[in-house]
């Protein structure tokens, strides 16, 4: 039993070696296609100097690249602080002692949850277009806050809304003693221990939508994949720019993603904190001085 694993039994001599074959295999086949995609651009003028001095100097950037990076980053703050709110009302509201506001609740949070975001963005721009909703100018940016909006919100609500049921029955329960109506409950005690517990997955969901922000392409929104093309097509570099923007976005996702698990390490410290201490940890002197109320 010492040589087994958890999931399966640990391999012998000929299966340790059939692995290492099939794995030197598979990096070879990695290895090689690497090595022909780089000969192909290098055969293209795709890898030169050339390419690639435009992203050396500033006017690059301020022309192309930082105003769309300012256009996706203002789309992914502003929809995800409408999502909050819209979020959090739903999710309330799927809860609610009232069978219609459940219903209602339920079916906005099932019909946007299951619409895909450029089909709302692309609903939203020619709504707002047909009825002169904002200016020409306002068009695109506002179709995709309200398409990023309407799906992120769903998706909050429905992490809030899991997010108070799995708190302990006893919080409701003591709530309910203490004569806290249902509105004060939630507000005072449930929700704000929720939104602490899924704070994780809701900075996650940040990062949904600011890679989704890029979807605002199709309508016309300037956004840093956008404003890459356009960079391309002006210096004839479509690779290295796409190469740029990729990696302007990963370093961003990359930095809410370590957010997330930053916050999510703090608040498993503080709860360990707040655990009960084990009996070891406890004053025995302080309880051999407390008052026995026993029996004589």
């Amino acid at each position: 039993m010492s040589g087994a694993t958890v999931l399966y039994d640990a391999p012998g001599p000929k299966a340790r070696i059939r692995n290492a074959i099939i794995a030197a295999i598979f990096l070879a086949v990695i290895v090689a296609v690497v090595v022909y995609v780089l000969v192909v651009l290098s055969d293209n003028d795709q890898l030169t100097g050339e390419k690639w001095n435009p992203f050396v100097t500033g006017t690059t950037w301020t022309t192309y690249i930082l105003p769309g990076l300012w256009g996706t980053l203002k789309a992914a703050f502003l929809s995800i602080i409408f999502a909050m709110v819209l979020g959090s009302v739903l999710g309330i509201g799927r809860l609610s002692d009232h069978l219609w506001v459940r219903t209602l609740a339920g079916l906005f949070v099932e019909i946007f949850r299951a619409i895909p975001v450029l089909i709302l963005m692309i609903f939203a721009y020619y709504l707002f277009a047909d009825y002169a909703v904002f200016p020409s100018s306002q068009l695109a940016f506002a179709a995709v806050v309200t398409g990023l909006t309407l799906y992120n919100g769903s998706v909050i609500a429905e992490i809030l809304r899991s997010g108070i049921n799995s708190l302990p029955k006893g919080q409701t329960e003591a709530s309910m003693a203490l004569g806290l109506r249902k509105s004060q409950m939630m507000r005072i005690v449930l929700l704000p221990q929720a939104i602490t517990a899924m704070l994780p997955a809701l900075i996650s969901q940040m990062v949904i939508a600011l890679k989704d922000s890029a979807l605002g392409y199709a309508i016309g929104y300037v956004e840093v994949v956008r404003s890459g093309i356009q960079s391309a097509s002006y210096y004839g570099n479509y690779l290295p720019a796409l190469v740029v923007v990729a990696v302007v976005m990963i370093v961003i996702n990359f930095g809410l993603s370590s957010l997330a698990t930053f916050i999510e390490k703090t608040l498993r410290r503080g709860r360990r904190r707040t655990d009960v201490p084990h009996g070891e940890d406890v004053d025995l002197g302080a309880m051999e001085n407390m008052p026995n109320f026993g029996p004589r």
